[in-house]
C-alpha cells in the first residue's frame, strides 16, 4: 500500500504544515489504496516562495532550451518505464477502467514527445526581415512566462497534470501543481521521476488539496499564469480571479460533444467509434461525445443499434481487465449522474436502457448503470448540461443544416465528430461546428495539433506548439 506522508515542493519531499494524513480509499469498495499528505496555505506559501526564488534566481529559466529538453526526454523516458506502475494505481485511486489507464498511461510518453517536437522546432529568438528603408535590427525574443499554477482534476490525473507541467518546464517556467485529493498518490508518485530525471531544486510541486487551498494558491501574489482544467463553474471562479489580478489564465473546461449521424453513415462502425469516444473513462471526460443527433430516415436504427452497444458494456471491478465501465470516483458524483438520469425521465425523454439504479451486485461501489434516452429535445437539461457519465441522448434532425444548428445550440464547444461515406460533406459540416476539435467517422486526434475550446468550454489551447506558447512570454528587442 503507497504511503506519501511528505509533500513534494520545489524537488524535496518536505513535511506538511497538516500532519493528519488523508485516506485514498478505492471507490470500487472502499477499500484502502493508501495514505499522503495534504496541502494547506502554508505549504502553498512555502511552494510558490521556492517555485519564485527558482525562477527569479535559480538556473532553469536560464538554460538554453536544448538543456532544458534534454531533461524532459529524460522524464519520459523513465515515466514510459513506470506506465504499467501507474496505470495500476491510477485504476485503484480513480475507478477508471484498467483498459482505460493502462492506454494512457502508455499514450502520455507520446504527448510528451509531440511537445519535445514543438520546443525543437521553436525559434526562440529570431530576427525579423528588415522594412525598406529602416536601419534598426528587430529581435523577437520567446521567454517564460514565470511561476505558474497548474490546478488539475481527478478524471485523468497524469494527463492532465503533463499536458501543463511538460510545456511550461520546457518554456523555464516553474510549476506549482494542485492536484485533487483522489489522486493524491499517483500525482505525488510523479515527484519522484521529477527527481530522477534531473529537474532542479524548485522547479516543480505537487501540493494535493481541497478547492478552497485551489483558490488560495490562484490567488497567490507570487503566481504568474494559471492553467486549469476542470468545470465550468469553477474556471469563471478562477477567470474573475485572473482578471482582477490581471494573471495570465488559460482554461480546458467542459463539454457536451454532439456526434453527427448521417443518413448513409455506417452504423456499426458508428457504435463501435461511439464505444471509445462515449464511455471512455467511465464517460468522466469533458470530450465525451454524449449528444448523439441522428437523420430522421436511420433513427430508428441506430438507436436500436446504441442500445445493443450500451447493454453490450461490461460494468464493475475497474481493476478486472474485462471491465470496460467502473464506478464513479466519489459518491456525490454518483448521485450527481443518477440525479440527472431522474431528471431526463421527469423532462419526458424516452428511457431505452438503464436508469437511475445501481447495478446488481455492485451496490458497494459508486456504480451508475449505463443509461441512454431517444427522443431527446436539445433544450432538455439531459441535452445541455454535463452529466459527466455514461449517459447519451439520441436526438433527431431532418437534414445538414438542422444537425448544424443542434449541434452548435449548446453552451459548450470542445469536441464533437460526423459519421458519414462522403468525406466532401463532412468537412463541409465539420468546417460550422463552433468547437475546438472535431473527428470525421472517429479519427483520432493529432498530439502535435493544439486542443481546447469554444464557448463555455474554454480559454486558450493544449498540445504542441499552440500549448507551448501558452507558456511564452513575447519580447521586442530593437538594435
Amino acid at each position: 500500500m503507497p504511503d506519501y506522508e511528505k509533500l513534494y515542493i520545489g524537488g524535496r519531499w518536505t513535511e506538511p504544515a497538516k500532519k493528519e494524513l488523508l485516506e485514498v480509499r478505492s471507490p470500487h469498495d472502499r477499500s484502502l489504496v493508501g495514505r499522503a499528505a495534504e496541502a494547506t496555505e502554508p505549504d502553498v506559501d512555502l511552494a510558490v516562495a521556492t517555485a519564485r526564488n527558482a525562477f527569479d534566481h535559480g538556473p532553469w529559466p536560464r538554460l538554453a532550451p536544448a538543456a532544458r529538453q534534454e531533461v524532459i526526454a529524460r522524464f519520459n523516458t523513465l515515466y514510459a518505464e513506470r506506465a504499467e506502475e501507474i496505470a495500476d494505481l491510477t485504476t485503484a485511486e480513480n475507478g477508471s477502467a484498467r483498459w482505460f489507464t493502462g492506454w494512457t498511461a502508455a499514450a502520455l510518453p507520446e504527448q510528451t514527445d509531440a511537445y519535445l517536437r514543438a520546443a525543437a522546432a521553436l525559434p526562440w529568438e529570431e530576427e525579423l526581415p528588415r522594412t525598406e528603408g529602416s536601419t534598426a535590427r528587430t529581435l523577437v525574443h520567446r521567454e517564460p512566462v514565470g511561476v505558474v499554477a497548474a490546478v488539475i482534476p481527478w478524471n485523468a490525473p497524469h494527463q492532465s497534470a503533463l499536458t501543463k507541467l511538460v510545456p511550461a518546464l520546457l518554456a523555464g517556467c516553474t510549476v506549482v501543481l494542485k492536484t485533487s485529493p483522489e489522486n493524491a498518490l499517483v500525482t505525488l508518485l510523479l515527484g519522484e521521476i521529477f527527481s530522477a530525471a534531473g529537474v532542479p531544486e524548485g522547479v516543480v510541486s505537487i501540493l494535493p488539496a481541497d478547492r478552497s487551498t485551489s483558490e488560495y494558491l490562484i490567488s497567490h501574489p507570487g503566481i504568474d499564469k494559471i492553467a486549469f482544467t476542470g468545470s465550468t463553474g469553477a474556471g469563471r471562479t478562477i477567470a474573475a480571479i485572473a482578471g482582477r489580478q490581471l494573471k495570465r489564465v488559460s482554461l480546458e473546461l467542459g463539454g457536451k460533444s454532439a456526434a453527427i449521424v448521417l443518413e448513409d453513415a455506417d452504423l456499426d462502425a458508428m457504435a463501435e467509434g461511439l464505444k471509445f469516444l462515449s464511455f471512455a473513462n467511465n464517460g468522466e471526460a469533458c470530450v465525451a461525445h454524449t449528444r448523439i443527433l441522428v437523420h430522421r430516415s436511420r433513427y430508428d436504427e441506430a438507436v436500436a443499434r446504441l442500445k445493443d452497444l450500451v447493454e453490450s458494456l461490461t460494468v464493475g471491478d475497474p481493476a478486472d481487465p474485462d471491465t470496460f465501465i467502473g464506478p464513479m470516483v466519489r459518491a456525490d458524483q454518483q448521485e450527481r449522474v443518477r440525479s440527472y438520469i431522474e431528471t431526463g425521465i421527469r423532462e419526458g425523454a424516452r428511457l431505452v436502457t438503464g436508469g437511475p439504479g445501481v447495478p446488481a451486485g455492485l451496490e458497494g461501489g459508486y456504480y451508475v448503470t449505463p443509461t441512454l434516452f431517444a427522443d431527446v429535445d436539445n433544450s432538455m437539461r439531459i441535452a445541455q448540461e454535463e452529466i459527466f457519465g455514461p449517459v447519451l441522448v439520441v436526438i433527431p434532425f431532418e437534414d445538414d443544416e438542422d444537425a448544424v444548428r443542434i449541434a452548435n445550440d449548446s453552451p459548450y464547444g470542445l469536441g464533437g465528430g460526423v459519421w458519414t461515406a462522403d468525406e466532401t460533406r463532412a468537412l463541409a459540416i465539420a468546417r460550422r461546428i463552433r468547437t475546438g476539435t472535431f473527428s470525421v467517422n472517429g479519427a483520432p486526434p493529432s498530439l502535435d495539433g493544439p486542443f481546447g475550446g469554444f464557448k463555455d468550454s474554454g480559454i486558450g489551447r493544449e498540445f504542441g506548439t499552440a500549448g507551448l506558447t501558452q507558456y511564452i512570454e513575447y519580447k521586442t528587442i530593437s538594435v
